[in-house]
């Protein structure tokens, strides 16, 4: 008996053991502990609900608990569905002995499901800000996941879950309105850190990939760190301002396309406000180019067309938190006829200014600067270094401008330039250099506190005079500087005045206020010791008064291009200027004209062709040439010109409005009709008529109108010689005994 007894309970055993080993191994389906299952789970949250047919049961010896697993089920909350491949747990015989709750840790494999509904699911558990702000921003998108849930000893989620999976499709609107798009990843989410593989997001028309984003949640904020990158793309500056908008927003960039490898990280805290962001990437710039506004560049570029265009540039950029760094190298061109330059460059900006530091090379391209009258042409090897800064108030500092061309050197050091780009104030001005007209100029130019020195051996000043000389609101002074304020001491060995006529011992004081010439006193001898002088002086009645004397009148007569020919003779000039409005008068004495072509259509059209080929030949003399005349703006009103010598005596007034309108007329009479009168003056009578018809014609008037490349000429004889005109020749030759002879 006690045999068949051990049999049996060995037999009981033995199914006992090959029962608990299937039940470890292969396990049973029941439906028996659903309703157990589900009342567990309502006792962590009772919102939630699970769906499902059957569970697989395995026991598991080791922990002495029952391993449970279903399959294709749902869970079910606020009318909302989330979709299981399966959900798996352990559930603990022994809390299940005690009655307390016995599942530590939950299993779940989701299928594809809605991103807003995974998001609701997790807002039953934790109903954070950060998920509802979430929640409203997603628009789309589903996510597919393995989750890991824990729960502590009280039925509660602990916060060491764990999650990995992949998000596709998905989008989302963002406060400012901008939508970021077709967002794909990988996840591993773990306790305070969440990793993010392979990204790929559109954003302004950008696509992004970023192979690896570390976030970890530091309870206050969340830190990110990561990599992304950009592959031929094309960027422009409402794209560049979006995205870093506060650093680059002064910049203007047009049709980027690069490549991008970027390293970032920032703060983000629970209110999703960033802080503390830093970029930091390396930029293969295959083509762009860079827009410059309100620079005059063109007056100095010939080719340049309002950008400039880049190629092929390898550019390192870091940006944080109101900061730029900058640094680059590469080709650029400014017309697309143009061959390609080398430029490098490094840009540092903090607050809104900027530092920045470049070495040009303008071999290829022509630079004009008109000002010192030089040129260099195309081919000619230079280059242009340029250290400054651009301030957040658009005004411009340049530390150093340094132009290198052969044995050409412009140096410019502590220039500062207002917001609309004229000059402050320059600390140095270094010129050695030969210009146009083939002639060395070494001058410099230095401050002392708010005053000027300039000095030098030689320097070629034609067209810098003209403009300084100006001195009024549409050019001069006003036209560079923004409100100069200064003394100006020069001294000149030589300066050239002309193309070949030059001053020795240039000496000047002069005075500016609020760019206007006050005062200057200015002294020169010519080669043949011949003597110029200059003052300007500003009286109590805000008078400007400029005087100008020259014992050689030529150099300066020269300038004006339709008189050729001009020799001898001294000049006197005097002016007197209030509110723009100039009344001037010139003298010129004892000078010789050989062509001026207006006369030479007068004197040709009043068949006094003898004097046109004296006019054109060896010339006509004059003894006195005056000229009264007013100015205001672009009018230039004329009084009276008067101007008589041995051969011809003229008469005229009239105006000239800038470049477009002249209109002059006025009387000429040939010397021997003036030899006549002054002869015949007790019987004027049968001078002004004549005896017999003809006898009395004394010369002609004549009328100048039209635009000034296109003047119209009319000539009329004349018999009776206006009082005005008898009145001036007579005083003429009272007063400087002048001897009128035929020519």
């Amino acid at each position: 008996m006690t045999k068949i007894l051990l049999k049996f309970f060995s037999f009981l055993i033995i199914l006992l053991i090959l029962f608990l080993a299937y039940l470890g191994f292969f396990g049973i389906e029941t439906s028996r502990f659903n309703k157990l299952i589900k009342d567990e789970i309502s006792k962590s949250n009772e919102k939630i609900n699970v769906k499902f047919d059957k569970i697989k049961i395995l026991l598991d010896l080791t922990n002495f608990s029952i391993n449970l697993k279903a399959s294709d089920l749902a869970i079910i909350f606020d009318n909302k569905t989330i979709e299981l491949e399966d959900i798996s747990t352990n559930y603990s015989l022994k809390s299940f002995l005690s009655r307390e709750f016995g599942i530590k840790t939950v299993l779940i494999s989701t299928k594809d499901n809605r991103l807003n509904d995974i998001v609701n699911f997790l807002r039953v558990y934790k109903n954070s800000a950060q998920l509802i702000v979430l929640n409203k921003m997603l628009r789309s998108g589903s996510i597919k996941a393995n989750i890991q849930i824990n729960f502590d000893d009280d039925g509660k989620v602990d916060k060491n879950f764990k999650a990995q999976g992949v998000i596709k499709d998905a989008e989302i609107k963002l406060f400012n309105k901008n939508v970021i798009s077709n967002i794909k990843l990988n996840f591993d989410i773990q306790k305070k850190l969440y990793l993010l593989q392979n990204l790929k997001v559109d954003y302004k028309g950008i696509t992004f990939l970023a192979p690896d984003i570390k976030i970890t949640d530091n309870e206050k904020s969340f830190f990110v760190e990561g990599n992304i990158n950009t592959k031929n793309t094309e960027f422009d500056n409402e794209k560049i301002s979006s995205l870093i908008k506060k650093d680059l927003e002064n910049l203007n960039f047009k049709n980027l396309k690069l490549d991008t490898e970027s390293k970032f990280s920032f703060k983000i805290n629970k209110k999703l406000k960033i802080s503390d962001y830093l970029i930091r990437s390396k930029i293969n710039l295959e083509n762009g180019n860079f827009e410059i506004k309100n620079l005059k560049i063109k007056n100095y570029l010939p080719k340049y067309s309002g950008s400039i265009n880049l190629e092929d540039h390898k550019i390192e950029l870091a940006v944080k938190k109101n900061q730029i760094s900058l640094k680059g190298d590469g080709n650029y061109f400014i017309d697309k006829e143009s061959e390609v330059e080398k430029i490098n460059y490094n840009i540092l900006g903090l607050n809104g200014n900027y530092n920045f530091s470049s070495k040009i090379n303008l071999s290829k391209n022509s630079l004009n600067l008109e000002l010192l009258d030089y040129k260099k042409e195309i081919d000619q090897d230079s280059t242009l270094s340029i250290d400054g800064t651009y301030n957040i108030n658009k005004s411009l500092y340049f530390k150093k401008i340094k132009f290198d061309q052969s044995k050409n050197k412009f140096l410019i050091k502590d220039l500062s330039l207002a917001n609309d780009f004229k000059i402050n104030y320059i600390g140095l001005i270094d010129l050695n250099f030969v210009n146009n007209n083939k002639k060395n100029n070494k001058i410099v130019l230095k401050r002392n506190k708010k005053n000027y020195i300039i000095s030098g051996k030689i320097f070629d000043s034609s067209k810098l005079l003209n403009e300084i000389l100006t001195g009024d609101d549409e050019a001069g002074i006003s036209k560079l500087f923004s409100d100069l304020s200064t003394k100006i001491k020069i001294k000149l060995d030589k300066i050239f005045i002309g193309d070949d006529d030059f001053l020795k011992n240039l000496k000047s004081d002069i005075i500016i206020k609020n760019n206007n010439l006050t005062k200057i006193d200015l002294a020169g001898t010519f080669f043949d010791n011949r003597k110029l002088s200059l003052t300007i002086r500003t009286n109590q009645n805000n008078e400007k008064i400029t005087t100008l004397f020259s014992e050689n009148a030529k150099p300066l007569v020269k300038k004006y291009k339709f008189i050729k020919g001009f020799e001898e003779g001294s000049l006197d000039f005097y002016s007197v200027k209030k509110n723009n409005v100039s009344k001037s008068k010139l003298k010129i004495s004892n000078f010789k004209l050989q062509e001026l072509p207006a006369l030479t259509k007068i004197l040709t059209l009043a068949s006094l062709q003898g004097i046109a080929d004296l006019l054109t030949g060896e010339g006509i003399r004059f003894d006195v040439f005056e000229m009264d005349f007013d100015s205001k703006k672009n009018l230039m009103t004329i009084n009276e010109i008067y101007a008589i010598g041995p051969a011809i005596s003229i008469m005229m007034d009239g105006y000239i409005q800038d470049n477009d309108l002249v209109s002059l007329r006025g009387t000429l009479v040939p010397a021997t009709t003036i030899n006549k009168f002054v002869g015949s003056i007790p019987v004027l009578g049968k001078i002004l008529v004549g005896k017999k018809t003809g006898e009395g014609v004394f010369g002609v008037s004549f009328k100048i109108k039209g635009p000034p490349k296109d003047l119209k000429t009319t000539v009329n004889p004349i018999k009776t010689l206006t009082p005005r005109f008898i009145t001036r020749t007579l005083e003429k030759i009272k007063k400087d005994g002048i001897d009128v002879k035929s020519p």
